[in-house]
C-alpha cells in the first residue's frame, strides 16, 4: 500500500515549499506570506522505486474563525487520513505557543510524527533544532533547507524506512488519471460546493467570499466502476481587477488545468446570469479546443420569471453552443440536477476520443459534396478528394482537394457541421483542416532532380516508337 505522508504546521514555515521539492513540481504556489494554500493539495512521489504520497496542507494557528477555520478543518482531515506526519517549525522564528498547541494535537492523533525544522540555511544545524527539543515529541528534530533542497533525501529515507516496500504500479497515465474534469468559473459561483457535491464529501474549503479557491486542485476518485479527476480551479475575474501576483499565478494554473483537462464544465451563476467575463472564458475553452458541459448554478429559489429571463439571455449570447454541448441548470448547494452532469460528461468525453476509419470518413464526405457541390472558382470547380482523422480532443478531420484555400467560411461550416451531425459528435467541439496537394498515394518516381515523371510509357508513346522501328527497317 502506498503510504500517506501530510505536511502540517504554522503558516508560512515551508510546507509547499516541501511539498514541491517531494512531487518534483511546481503544483503548490509558493509566496513570502501566510494563507496561500487553503485546500489539501496531493502529490505523487517516488524514492527510488518506492511511491508515496504527499499531502500539502493550510497552516494552523489555534485561533482559526471564518475562512481560517475551514482551512484549519483541512488540515485536520489530511492528519486522520495520513499513514506519517511531517510537522514543520520555523528555526527562523524559534518556538512558538502555535506550535505547541500543535505539538499537543499530534500527540492525541497517535500518528507517527516527523519534527521538521525548516529554514536552518546560514545556521548551525545543532543549535537551530535545540529550542524545538521541548515540543515534547519523540525522536530528533531533523533540520532541512527546503528552498536550498538540503536535507530532504535523508528526511525521506528515514520516513519511508518504517513502511513496507511497495513498488510503483505500473498503469498507463490514462488508467492514472481517468477523465479529467476541470470545473471553472467566475469567483463566487458555486465552483468548490459543486466539487465537493460531485464528491459527496468537505473535500475543498467553502465560504462566502470570493477567491476562496487559490491554487488549482486535483482529486482522483471513482464513481460505479468509473475513474475521474476533478479539478477545481481559481475564479479568474477581468484583468483590470487583478492586482495581487498570487492572483496572477492562480488564473495561469486555472488557464492552464483547461488544457489539461479532458471535459471542461463551465459554471455560471444563474443569478448574474451571463456576463462578458462568462465569455472570455467560453471563448479560451473553445481556443483549447476542449469538450464542454454547461452547469447553470444557483437555480433553486428563483422565481419562474427570474428563469425565464435567464433562459431566454443564454439562447440569445450562447446560442451556437447550444448546438452541440448540454446545459443543466442545477444547485450545487442542494444536489438538485448535480448527478445529471456524468451522463453529459460521458459523452462529451467520448465524443472527443472517438476514432474514425479514413474510409468512412472519405465516404462521408462525398456524400456532402454530392448533396451540395462546392463553389465554382474561375470556372473550376473546387474538389474535394478524400478525408482522415487527425487527432483527438478535439476530434481534428483533415480534408485534402485542390483549391481549398478559396473555399467560402458558409461551405466549411456546412462541412462541419455535417460530420458532426452524421457522426454523433457531442459535447465537443470538431475542427477540420484543409489541406491542398497532390494524393499522396498516387504511384510516381521520383528521380534525381526531386521532380515527379510518369512510371512508364503511355500507349500513344509506344505506337509511335513501334512506327520509328518499322520505319527504320525500310530504310535499311
Amino acid at each position: 500500500m502506498t503510504p500517506v505522508i501530510a505536511l502540517v504546521g504554522r503558516p508560512n514555515v515551508g510546507k509547499s515549499t516541501l511539498f514541491n521539492r517531494l512531487t518534483k513540481s511546481r503544483d503548490a504556489l509558493v509566496a513570502d506570506f501566510s494563507g496561500l494554500t487553503r485546500d489539501r493539495k496531493y502529490g505523487d512521489g517516488k524514492l527510488g522505486e518506492r511511491p508515496f504520497i504527499v499531502v500539502d496542507t493550510g497552516g494552523i494557528s489555534g485561533f482559526e474563525v471564518g475562512l481560517d477555520a475551514e482551512m484549519a478543518g483541512q488540515s485536520f482531515q489530511a492528519i486522520d487520513e495520513a499513514d506519517a506526519v511531517l510537522f514543520l517549525v520555523d528555526a527562523q522564528e524559534g518556538v512558538t505557543s502555535i506550535d505547541h498547541g500543535i505539538a499537543k494535537m499530534l500527540r492525541q492523533k497517535n500518528k507517527p510524527v516527523w519534527l521538521v525544522v525548516n529554514k536552518t540555511d546560514g545556521r548551525d544545524e545543532t543549535i537551530a533544532v535545540s529550542d524545538f527539543y521541548e515540543l515534547g515529541l519523540p525522536g530528533e528534530p531533523y533540520p532541512i533547507a527546503a528552498s536550498h533542497n538540503r536535507g530532504i533525501r535523508g528526511l525521506i529515507d528515514e520516513v519511508m524506512d518504517t513502511f513496507p516496500f511497495a513498488e510503483i504500479p505500473d498503469v498507463g497515465a490514462e488508467e492514472h488519471w481517468g477523465t479529467r474534469i476541470a470545473i471553472i468559473g467566475r469567483p463566487n459561483v458555486g465552483k468548490s460546493t459543486l466539487v465537493n457535491r460531485m464528491l459527496g464529501e468537505d473535500r475543498v474549503v467553502v465560504y462566502d467570499q470570493p477567491g476562496t479557491t487559490m491554487d488549482s486542485i486535483y482529486i482522483p476518485f471513482d464513481r460505479h466502476g468509473e475513474k475521474y479527476t476533478l479539478i477545481d480551479t481559481a475564479g479568474v475575474r477581468r484583468r483590470k481587477n487583478i492586482y495581487e501576483a498570487t492572483e496572477k499565478f492562480s488564473i495561469i494554473k486555472s488557464l492552464q488545468a483547461i488544457k489539461d483537462a479532458n471535459v471542461v464544465v463551465l459554471v455560471l451563476d444563474a443569478r448574474d446570469g451571463v456576463v462578458e467575463q462568462d465569455l472570455h472564458m467560453l471563448n479560451f475553452v473553445l481556443e483549447a479546443g476542449r469538450a464542454m458541459v454547461v452547469a447553470v448554478n444557483k437555480w433553486d429559489g428563483m422565481d419562474q420569471d427570474d428563469k425565464a429571463r435567464v433562459k431566454t439571455e443564454l439562447d440569445r449570447r450562447m446560442d451556437f453552443l447550444f448546438e452541440w454541448a448540454d446545459f443543466h441548470f442545477i444547485s450545487a448547494m442542494h444536489g438538485t440536477g448535480v448527478g445529471d452532469l456524468y451522463k453529459s460528461i460521458g459523452v462529451a468525453y467520448e465524443s472527443s476520443m472517438a476514432k474514425w476509419q479514413s474510409n468512412y470518413l472519405t465516404t462521408l464526405l462525398e456524400g456532402a459534396v454530392e448533396t451540395h457541390q462546392p463553389p465554382m472558382i474561375n470556372g473550376r470547380r473546387i474538389k474535394l478528394r478524400y478525408a482522415h482523422q487527425g487527432g483527438s480532443n478535439p476530434p481534428i478531420i483533415v480534408i485534402h482537394g485542390n483549391q481549398v484555400d478559396k473555399l467560402t467560411g458558409s461551405y466549411k461550416r456546412y462541412l462541419e457541421n455535417t460530420f458532426k451531425k452524421i457522426l454523433g459528435i457531442r459535447g465537443t467541439p470538431v475542427r477540420v483542416s484543409f489541406r491542398s496537394g497532390d494524393n499522396p498515394f498516387a504511384p510516381t518516381f521520383k528521380n534525381n532532380k526531386n521532380t515527379k515523371v510518369k512510371t512508364g510509357p503511355n500507349a500513344r508513346d509506344r505506337r509511335i516508337e513501334k512506327n520509328r522501328e518499322i520505319a527504320k527497317g525500310k530504310n535499311d
